[in-house]
């Protein structure tokens, strides 16, 4: 198993669960380094002054702020330290929300909790409670010197911490225009239903191993056909195209969630109706 990136306590109320805190997400895509055509050898990236090409070391380099083109304040080291949110090691719940009263473009990165030894009681009970209420915990966590706002919920045995964002770093929906009301476009009754009944069609239980990354898959066996024609030899200079499993990515795994839930729901509700065969019979029969 991979090393925690993080060990701490959760705390809710007057009950402390030590936990530790594991990234729940992975990097799979396939890397690659620009080569120079000539003789293969990697290219490096240099810091260089924009002003007379010369290389940066980096020791002389600092952080600043552009607060206009091409005007900087430059940030001291120790100025940056003490900005940053102190770093604690405890994960407060300060409220609890309807899980789904927050808007999934929220989400963005997920992480697994898992419990200390001897601590699994005070974890069923809040995963359990969680479940049973339909409650997300709303907590402040600071993760490698930066705070996030995070949202905690359960997903079968587990506690899943997902970082969600600031109302500020979303793109308000008021900078585009969407179509307005569906009668402004003369949308028929009878679209509508086609439409209804194509979903239909398609509908199918989520199942999220029947989905391939068809891209990555063809592009993996081209590489791997170039290497065989190759050899090892020819491509000496070439690094692994892998990342570590617990390597950090932006990717957002929630809307694989949120699909589970809504084909659970479909699931149910399809249970509760009769079947097809059995609606025909009656509306044979009444005919």
């Amino acid at each position: 198993m991979a090393r925690p990136i993080w060990n701490g306590m959760l705390s809710f109320g007057l009950l402390n669960v030590p936990i530790q805190l594991y990234s729940a997400d992975k990097s799979v895509d396939l890397h690659f380094r620009l080569l120079d055509s000539r003789d293969k050898n990697p290219i490096r990236y240099e810091r260089v002054n924009s002003e007379t090409g010369e290389e940066v070391p980096w020791k002389e380099i600092v952080k600043a702020f552009e607060y206009s083109k091409g005007n900087y304040v430059i940030l001291d080291p120790k100025e940056l330290r003490e900005a940053a949110p102190e770093a604690t090691e405890t994960i407060e719940i300060e409220s609890f929300v309807p899980l789904h009263s927050i808007d999934p473009r929220y989400f963005e990165k997920p992480y697994y909790l898992v419990p200390g030894k001897k601590a699994e009681k005070g974890y069923v009970l809040l995963r359990d409670v969680l479940r049973k209420t339909k409650q997300a915990g709303i907590a402040k966590v600071v993760i490698r010197t930066r705070q996030y706002l995070s949202a905690l919920f359960p997903a079968d045995d587990a506690l899943i911490l997902n970082v969600i964002r600031f109302e500020q770093e979303l793109v308000p929906l008021s900078d585009f225009s969407f179509p307005g009301a569906a009668s402004k476009y003369r949308i028929a009754a009878k679209e509508i239903e086609m439409a209804s009944k194509l979903i239909e069609s398609m509908s199918a239980d989520w199942n999220a191993p029947d989905y391939k990354d068809d891209f990555r898959v063809t592009l993996r066996k081209l590489v791997d056909t170039r290497i065989a024609k190759q050899g090892k030899k020819a491509i000496k200079h070439i690094e692994t195209d892998e990342q570590p499993a617990h390597a950090a990515t932006n990717v957002v795994d929630f809307m694989s969630l949120l699909k589970k839930s809504l084909a659970s729901k479909e699931r149910r509700e399809r249970g509760a109706r009769p079947a097809k065969s059995s609606r025909k019979k009656a509306a044979n029969a009444r005919e």
